[in-house]
């Protein structure tokens, strides 16, 4: 695949490198050349460029790999190019005290949408640090790491399905992107357990076998 990275800091650079390793196109832009330079590098040799070259180049799949206020302005920004191509939203609104930033309204990858409508959004890899992604691959306890995928489009979701196999993980259909705001919660709730506490926050989940129905 061709793929578009908007972005040079650690998601940009942890998951262009599994893909580039995956044996896609890649190409990280950023408003920054030397950044998106050293980005590209580490990253195991993706080309580089500006953020339009980032979204031009990302035929098949463009990843928004930028704080999340950016994320639909950068959208908006490119929004004609957008159009029919899929983007992945990977951002966390967190804000202090381990809030939603996004409070009660729409989700950063709503937002997204909202931003540049003709475009595929998905929600994605938002539940895992960086560094997860720097794993080859991010098994644990013998078991790939799922990761819930939020979009309307089936073939936006199959695209970025199969980008989340090419790190070593599993994909996990979550629902429409109005679920989006679940996984961004969902994520606010494990930051501040783990960086908040310092807790195991794996452990607030039973195994399948012992989850039972819920209404």
């Amino acid at each position: 695949m061709r793929i578009g990275i908007v972005g040079t800091g650690a998601m940009a650079r942890a998951l262009g490198g599994a893909w580039v390793r995956a044996g896609h196109e890649v190409l990280v832009g950023g408003r920054d050349a030397g950044r998106a330079a050293g980005a590209a590098g580490d990253a195991g040799g993706a080309r580089w460029g500006g953020v339009g070259q980032a979204v031009a180049h990302g035929r098949d799949a463009v990843l928004l790999a930028v704080p999340h206020r950016a994320a639909p302005v950068v959208a908006g920004a490119h929004a004609r190019s957008l159009a029919g191509r899929t983007v992945v939203d990977c951002s966390n609104p967190v804000a202090e005290g381990f809030a939603l930033a996004t409070g009660r309204g729409p989700s950063a990858a709503e937002r997204i949408a909202a931003a540049a409508p003709g475009a595929r959004v998905v929600k994605a890899f938002n539940l895992c640090h960086a560094s997860v992604w720097d794993l080859r691959p991010p098994v644990f306890d013998g078991r790939a790491l799922a990761v819930p995928l939020c979009g309307d489009d089936d073939r936006a979701l199959a695209t970025v399905a199969a980008l989340v196999r090419d790190t070593g993980c599993e994909p996990l259909t979550a629902g429409p992107l109005e679920r989006a705001h679940l996984l961004e919660a969902t994520a606010a709730l494990l930051i501040g357990l783990w960086v908040g506490q310092g807790a195991d926050a794996q452990a607030i989940a039973p195994p399948l076998a012992h989850a039972g129905p819920h209404a």
